[in-house]
């Protein structure tokens, strides 16, 4: 087919000007790619959680998966229907069992390893938070055209406290975290060279599975239209009709998987229409996911604040040929509206999809900073000690959140008692 009237552009310049690496660098950086890989990975592999009770979202799983193991795949319909009994009855709303992917992945390592159902959940977080950490290094490497930057952000990827949270507990986000990074890199490398099928098809699948895993699918489908609205302006790249095709077709797959499942789309509208007026009842809810539209600004700064205030400053440097940051700007910006204004409906853990958008943000800061304050000589070793400190105090946030404290839910109340703001 052929494409819309965007023509094709070239590579997209930078913040920070890049100069190809030297011959040391060169040989260096396999091994430092590698050293920080092994060290996202085993932040993820090793059990260091402090809080170790089941959470309330995790027992739902269970029981999900519990009873697909009795009934089968073939018996879904009869677990949504007895979601829909259940939800009926209730004041406030409980999370539903069309979040199917993540339950069915689990459902799956059980039939390989036999585990109980709560372990199965952890294997499949700690599984598919590995392959997050996979998706975000090889988008950088990708999006940013110097590769110094791209390892400093896939470092900070790698140590990320949220990452390495969602890697300790049976939490949808961060298996969803996989499909919408995997949905991004895939609609920057369509943009960029349209028309390579297996790109497409990657485009596709992860648009569905994102549909078919949480209804935070609805936020990332809308930032996807954005950057594909802003393309004219900013010009990633080519916006081809196959492209546009693969946009709708994509999340109409997921709506009707998840349509087969519930045993047709009267009872999968009854799903979303009885549960989410709910949530405005929830007294939990009410508690813990209301506030100002900067609400997100505050939690985010609570949790990883070098990084949060280093990619806010890099926001005010961006130039209009930044392409690369831009495109995660706008995914940021246009998520961002729509998640601000859910009543009763917001949390850090929903801010995860703009992790990997905020570090290399950040990342882009710490090469201007020391370009403009360091000598050429000793530019690359400060940024290198610069990112090294910034990984260092995420890890520490995540040991006083996460394991000193012990946090589960990533909530203001919480986040402040861990800090001591609240006593």
């Amino acid at each position: 087919m052929s494409a819309v009237l965007e023509p094709p552009v070239a590579e997209p310049a930078h913040a920070a000007p890049p100069a190809t690496p030297g011959g040391t660098f060169r040989w260096l950086f396999p091994a430092l790619v590698a050293v920080v890989a092994v060290g996202g990975v085993a932040l993820r592999l090793c059990t260091w959680r402090g809080y170790n009770r089941m959470g309330f979202d995790e027992s739902l799983y269970v029981h999900y998966l519990n009873q697909l193991l009795r009934v089968g795949l073939g018996g879904y319909p009869d677990i949504v229907d007895n979601y829909l009994v259940v939800q009926a009855k209730l004041e406030g709303s409980i999370l539903p069992p069309t979040r199917f992917l993540y339950i069915f992945f689990a459902y799956l390592w059980h039939g390989l390893s036999g585990r109980d159902a709560l372990t199965c959940f952890h294997a499949v977080s700690r599984l598919f938070s590995i392959g997050t950490l996979a998706v975000a290094g090889g988008f950088v490497f990708r999006l940013l055209p110097d590769r110094r930057l791209a390892l400093a952000a896939f470092a900070l990827m790698a140590f990320s406290p949220m990452q390495i949270h969602f890697s300790q507990h049976a939490l949808v986000d961060g298996f969803f975290l996989f499909w919408a990074l995997l949905t991004l890199w895939s609609l920057w490398e369509n943009l960029r060279a349209p028309g390579r099928r297996g790109w497409l098809a990657t485009y596709a699948v992860a648009l569905a599975a994102m549909v078919a895993t949480k209804e935070n699918a609805f936020f990332v489908f809308i930032a996807v239209l954005a950057l594909l609205a802003v393309n004219r302006w900013l010009r990633f790249g080519t916006v081809s009709r196959p492209l546009l095709i693969l946009t709708v077709v994509g999340p109409l797959v997921g709506v009707a998987l998840l349509t087969n499942l519930s045993g047709g789309l009267p009872t999968l509208v009854n799903v979303y229409r009885l549960g989410v007026p709910k949530n405005m009842h929830l007294a939990y809810a009410i508690a813990t996911g209301d506030g100002p539209w900067f609400r997100y600004w505050l939690d985010l700064m609570t949790i990883s604040p070098v990084v949060f205030v280093l990619a806010v400053g890099m926001m005010f440097q961006l130039r209009r040929d930044d392409r690369s940051l831009w495109f995660g700007v706008v995914f940021i910006g246009a998520s961002y509206v729509l998640m601000a204004n859910v009543k009763y409906g917001m949390n850090l853990r929903y801010a995860s999809i703009w992790d990997l958008p905020l570090r290399m943000l950040a990342v882009s800061q710490l090469a201007l900073l020391t370009a403009r304050l360091v000598g050429e000589r000793w530019r690359w070793p400060a940024f290198a000690l610069l990112v090294t400190g910034v990984c260092a105090i995420d890890l520490q946030q995540y040991y006083r959140l996460a394991v000193k404290y012990p946090l589960y839910e990533l909530v203001p109340v919480d986040l402040f008692r861990a800090l001591s703001i609240l006593k």
